[in-house]
């Protein structure tokens, strides 16, 4: 049985610890859909576009295994309308499992039949966040190492 599972998220930028939890899925499922947030609550530095154009380019091609799309929904309805039956979700370290584990009961509630799994990233990328890369970019450190070169223009271009 084929399952497709969706990875969602901001990725306002994507980094490579997303990216490393995109691809490890991919060696779990016979299709991820990265869904890419619209998010307009939280006021992203880039546009829903330009996000889902970085996770392209950071990913590369990875055949009919991965697909990027943006969303706008309640992310169970956009899970069952591509047909997704698990939600992956990253866990970098304790602080995020109270948070997740709220959404994993809500998203539960709404939707018994799509199943949430947590994954943890490469103890690399365990520090690694969008909001950090952000900050050390504003701030003119170097964040080559965190995200792909594409994303590392991009930041520099929007943040100065």
């Amino acid at each position: 049985m084929a399952i497709t599972a969706i990875y969602p998220g901001t990725f306002d930028p994507v980094t490579r610890g997303h990216t490393d939890l995109i691809l490890r899925s991919t060696r779990l499922f016979e299709h991820t859909v990265v869904a890419v947030a619209e998010s307009r609550g939280k006021g992203p530095l880039f546009t829903l576009e330009e996000r889902i154009a970085m996770v392209e380019s950071s990913l590369g091609n990875h055949g009919n295994r991965v697909s990027i799309l943006g969303f706008n929904t309640l992310l169970v309805d956009f899970a069952t309308t591509i047909g997704a039956t698990v939600i992956v979700r990253g866990l970098r370290a304790v602080s995020d499992f109270e948070y997740e584990f709220q959404l994993a009961g809500m998203n539960r509630h709404l939707s018994p039949q799509i199943e949430t799994l947590f994954l943890t990233p490469a103890a690399e990328y365990s520090y690694l966040s969008s909001s950090l890369v952000k900050e050390v970019a504003a701030l003119g450190g170097d964040i080559e190492g965190f995200v792909d070169p594409i994303v590392a223009t991009a930041l520099q271009k929007r943040i100065g």
